[in-house]
């Protein structure tokens, strides 16, 4: 089963709620995942689905509301819009691509990388984010077995951009005291106006 959802990504799952800011579990630092189990394969099956459906490229736990230390990620995918047989639009999906990252800890962080940067639970916010360029990362698989994988490019900065919703930080915490305070009255008013 974890072959299928690492290497042949079958397209299905249940489409999660993402949290957004300010929900205060965004701001918690994640606990360890200690049960490597059918319920970890399962929610990580599902976070798959709702990162591609959003879309997006990278999911944590917490932000669909689980204080545990994992994330699922896929910097290779393609999503292209189609037209169905009975003239409906959808998506098509290729290329998966799709890693399971369990307690992970950075071992060597290097260079610098500016790039722009949005993310799911901070809808319609896009912003220049600085990072390092290149990463070496050890984690553990859904089975708990220890893997070190060294990344540049996108996945070096999705990988720290995921790792940073475990320590309780969104991308916003990385922009200038002047854009972050900016952004966040932003997003509190709007959220303010949603639940009206």
């Amino acid at each position: 089963m974890e072959k299928d959802i690492l290497i042949n990504y079958k397209f299905e799952g249940k489409k999660l709620e993402v949290i957004t800011f300010p929900d205060p579990i965004l701001s918690k630092k994640a606990l360890p995942v200690e049960n490597f189990d059918g319920e970890l394969l399962e929610l990580c099956k599902n976070m798959l689905y709702t990162m591609y459906k959003a879309p997006g490229i990278g999911l944590a736990a917490p932000q669909i509301g689980i204080s545990h230390r994992f994330f699922v990620l896929d910097v290779d995918y393609d999503r292209e819009k189609v037209t169905t047989s009975d003239g409906t639009e959808d998506y098509s999906y290729t290329d998966f691509n799709p890693l399971i990252v369990i307690n992970p800890v950075f071992k060597e962080m290097s260079g610098e990388s500016i790039r722009e940067e949005g993310c799911l639970s901070v809808p319609g916010v896009y912003e220049e984010v600085k990072r390092s360029s290149d990463v070496l990362i050890e984690y553990q698989d859904l089975k708990g077995e220890k893997h070190e994988l060294r990344a540049d490019g996108l996945l070096a900065i999705c990988l720290q951009h995921e790792f940073d919703h475990l320590e309780g930080k969104i991308f916003l915490e990385r922009l200038s005291l002047l854009k972050r305070n900016f952004f966040k009255k932003k997003l509190i008013k709007a959220k303010m106006r949603d639940n009206e």
